[in-house]
């Protein structure tokens, strides 16, 4: 995504004497005064970009200090998945019974192995 500086000294790097007019906003990039406007927009754009990331980023950091969950909700119960690999059934089997892909089994299965790993270690 170009910022309006982008656009404003895009045909100056270009070599082509042209210059914009925002309609919108009613300001001109021809001459030195309508470049430094446009500067100093666009650093005033950037800034409140950087603001934003840094807000979302203190909400996000704070909810999860409180412990609120993010992100999907995961397709299966795990330990359904478990239960049913304890008691002999197949993974194909699992998936067709739990509607769900084969490869969801097989991650849900992997992740308990690697917690049962986990445990045996310590």
């Amino acid at each position: 995504m170009y910022s309006r500086l982008d656009l404003a000294l895009g045909a100056e790097i270009s070599g082509i004497p042209a210059y914009n007019l925002f309609l919108d906003d009613g300001i001109s990039t021809e001459g030195t005064t309508g470049k430094m406007v446009v500067t100093i927009l666009s650093a005033v754009a950037q800034a409140e970009r950087l603001r934003i990331l840094e807000r979302t980023n203190e909400g996000r950091l704070e909810a999860k200090a409180k412990g609120v969950k993010s992100g999907r909700k995961p397709k299966v119960n795990k330990a359904d998945v478990f239960a049913r690999h304890d008691q002999g059934v197949s993974a194909m089997d699992i998936a067709r019974q739990l509607k769900i892909g084969r490869s969801t089994v097989h991650t849900a299965l992997a992740s308990w192995m690697t917690g049962a790993l986990i445990l045996n270690v310590l």
